[in-house]
């Protein structure tokens, strides 16, 4: 559960600019949004080693 602590005079506002920073920071969201459609654990591996690959170019690239 996610408690936002409200300060005296403070506007409602502020309040829900509060609670939607800390809702997506929990990450709950893109969860729901992760868990709609299966994806097979081959797929999300080669996902994850192109993701790999491509970080590690751009930071090859920074160093020269």
């Amino acid at each position: 559960m996610i408690i936002v602590p409200i300060k005296e005079n403070e506007s409602i506002d502020k309040a829900l600019k509060k609670f939607k920073k800390k809702f997506e920071r929990t990450g709950v969201v893109r969860e729901l949004r992760r868990r709609q459609s299966f994806e097979k654990p081959s797929v999300s591996r080669r996902q994850e080693i192109i993701r790999a690959r491509y970080i590690n170019e751009l930071k090859r690239e920074n160093t020269l």
